[in-house]
């Protein structure tokens, strides 16, 4: 039941609608400007990347993917993000796949790669103010020259970067805002001078460097070094659990959450996040909190799923969902802007919970306050510790250029976790402000946003359609001669890169294909597998027959197609299935893993380099059978594990391969 009582404005808040909150902490809190202003906020923002995440939003048809992106961007409509921070791909897995880099080749260059584009310029156009951040997490095996590390030659990784910089202008009109350095790893003092020498060299001066992405560590070398301290606009820690440490506010520079979150997106996310939102400037002065991930739109069964504000995982269906955080974001980026500045106070409250409070500094003032419980807010890492909420009164008085006011916009959220009637994002209209005072009674697991803005509004549309699983019969022949994006649908690549290619030496039926496109192994950010690998389709898929052309380009590749992939992400090197293998030697294998160690059966194939093949993988309860080019080639191989799995293509090694007439029968 909402908090609202048949009583005047006044009385309705300052009498007591939870009687819960009777005989509980009482605190009086003072809002006021006399003294000046805190430090300015910077906003609210999430993460396309680290590992594929937005991969099956590009997919949606219209209106559904509009409706989606108009959630997360459209100011006044859902989450109204402030921030947008993609991933520079890297052409390596970075958590839940992988993203095509801008240079594959040192002398290849190509920005209409990938989606991440097509994502900033989508959210430019909903909200033009969104602030563009752009991190590595990996990068091709050129800018390491034989090495796994980026920073032995710094000017070829600054001029990298820089080129996606300048390249985000040339052809997107896209101004990049912020730049970090690599995503949760080893800082280099010298890298990050060298990047901002180049940076303002090309006339990029006005683009700031996040540094480190990773903990505070960062600070130590700051406050020694100060041209290390002038090359850093801004101090990003991730994870933090809403501290800071005394040497990062010595280096007087803004500090940002600059990833956090990363928890599944019910109450308890939406519990999570509320909390940081407001604690991580509390606790840690923290201006700005980025959310991993922006939509959870990849396979749910990878690593982390649905560790999104909201999810669209379905674009064979068209079904999303407006999970919790949506409106949890709402409470504070509908109320506020960047340029805004926190108010001087202390933001703990007496009972348990935080507020803070910030104005435009022209008469507007926003308060969002929350009360999440220890047991309904943690967040995935770091661990929480424990800490007891009440039940409380809160009056807050209002004082300076706010002694005016008379009355504030409500907005109330109420997380519930013994049944699925959660409030979010309701409005309770405009509340009086009585002899310069407003009191509220608080109970557990509440957010509300008082403000002086009128604006704040909940969208809705249309009731999305309803969840389906990946459809059992689907066929691909690539033939798209201009792709919107140079991915095929639905697969997701978990190592290495498959785009569509124009075969222009093929005069007959091959001419657009799917191509495996990296061919050395690239700087990686995590343990990343020696095969490339595709997934596609629905993890619950037991029985099938999975047929598709192959060319290998090289006479020492070797390509494979598969069934019941187990395991993706950061653990595909892992991953255990049904493995068809063919190699330009002649031969063929059966492995029940990607790594190709638990021969179940292999043999002569005859197959070559530079020839088209037809293989066929068939799989029904305990067995499993191989056709090649139409001709049964093994047959009754004995398989009990893993019982089900995506479907996938790959390579023996970063090599080049091409795809063709991609069939798949389930039952």
């Amino acid at each position: 039941m909402l908090p609202l009582l048949l009583l005047p404005p006044c009385l309705a808040l300052a009498l007591s609608p939870w009687s819960a909150a009777a005989g509980k902490p009482s605190g009086s809190y003072w809002l006021t400007d006399a003294k000046g202003l805190a430090r300015e906020f910077d906003g609210i923002g999430a993460v396309s990347g680290g590992g594929a995440t937005s991969r099956l939003l590009v997919d949606y048809e219209e209106p559904y993917r509009s409706e989606i992106l108009d959630y997360l961007f459209k100011p006044n409509c859902g989450a109204a993000l402030q921030i947008l921070k993609v991933e520079i791909g890297g052409d390596a897995q970075s958590t839940d796949g992988t993203e095509a880099s801008h240079m594959h080749y040192e002398n290849d260059e190509n920005y209409f790669r990938g989606y991440e584009w097509w994502l900033m310029k989508e959210a430019k156009k909903r909200n033009p103010n969104i602030k563009l951040i752009g991190l590595p997490w990996a990068f091709p095996g050129w800018i390491g020259k034989g090495e796994n590390w980026p920073y032995d030659h710094p000017d070829v990784t600054a001029y990298y970067i820089v080129s996606w910089i300048l390249g985000a202008k040339r052809f997107h009109d896209l101004d990049i805002d912020y730049i970090g350095i690599w995503n949760e790893r080893t800082f280099n003092s010298k890298y990050i001078k060298v990047l901002r020498k180049t940076m303002d060299r090309v006339g990029k001066k006005n683009i700031g460097i996040i540094a480190a992405d990773g903990d505070w560590d960062i600070v130590k070398s700051m406050v020694v070094d100060p041209y290390l301290n002038d090359a850093v606009e801004i101090v990003g820690a991730h994870y933090p659990g809403t501290k800071t440490m005394p040497s990062a506010l010595l280096t007087k520079k803004k500090l940002w959450a600059s990833e956090d979150y990363s928890t599944f997106n019910n109450e308890v996310g939406a519990g999570c996040w509320a909390r940081i939102l407001n604690q991580n400037y509390v606790n840690g002065h923290m201006t700005s909190t980025i959310a991993w991930n922006l939509v959870a739109s990849y396979y749910e069964e990878l690593p982390f799923g649905r560790c999104g504000l909201m999810t669209a995982q379905e674009p064979w269906s068209g079904h999303y969902s407006v999970d919790p955080p949506i409106w949890i974001t709402a409470h504070t980026t509908q109320f506020t802007q960047p340029g805004w500045h926190y108010l001087m106070v202390d933001g703990h409250l007496e009972g348990g919970g935080s507020y803070v409070a910030l104005t435009d500094g022209k008469g507007n003032l926003t308060i969002i306050i929350e009360t999440m419980t220890y047991s309904h807010s943690a967040c995935i890492r770091p661990p929480l510790s424990p800490y007891s909420l009440s039940p409380q009164k809160a009056t807050f008085y209002f004082n300076g250029s706010f002694s005016h006011l008379e009355a504030l916009q409500v907005w109330y959220s109420k997380l519930e976790f013994k049944s699925a009637n959660s409030t979010l994002f309701q409005s309770l209209g405009s509340k009086k402000i009585c002899d310069g005072m407003l009191t509220l009674n608080l109970d557990q697991d509440e957010v509300y946003t008082l403000t002086t803005l009128t604006t704040g509004r909940k969208s809705r549309f249309r009731d999305p359609p309803r969840s389906q699983p990946f459809p059992s019969t689907y066929k691909d022949d690539f033939n798209v001669r201009n792709p919107p994006f140079s991915e095929a649908p639905y697969f997701s690549d978990q190592t290495g890169v498959f785009e569509y290619f124009v075969n222009t030496s093929d005069p007959g039926e091959h001419v657009f294909t799917l191509r495996q496109v990296v061919n050395q192994r690239p700087v990686t950010w995590v343990s990343d597998a020696e095969n490339t690998i595709s997934i596609i389709g629905n993890y619950k898929w037991v029985n099938l027959t999975l047929s598709c052309d192959v060319y290998i380009e090289s006479n020492q590749g070797g390509a494979f197609i598969a069934g019941r992939v187990d395991k993706g992400g950061i653990y595909i090197s892992d991953a255990e299935g049904v493995f068809f293998w063919v190699f330009p030697d002649g031969t063929y294998r059966v492995t029940g893993d990607l790594y190709g160690q638990k021969v179940l059966m292999k043999g002569l194939s005859g197959v070559r380099a530079e020839s088209w093949h037809r293989l066929t993988l068939t799989l029904r309860g305990t067995t499993a059978s191989g056709m090649l080019n139409g001709y049964p080639l093994w047959e009754n191989v004995t398989i009990t594990n893993p019982e089900n799995g995506w479907a996938a293509i790959g390579t023996k090694s970063f090599e080049f391969t091409q795809f063709d007439n991609f069939h798949i029968q389930t039952s």
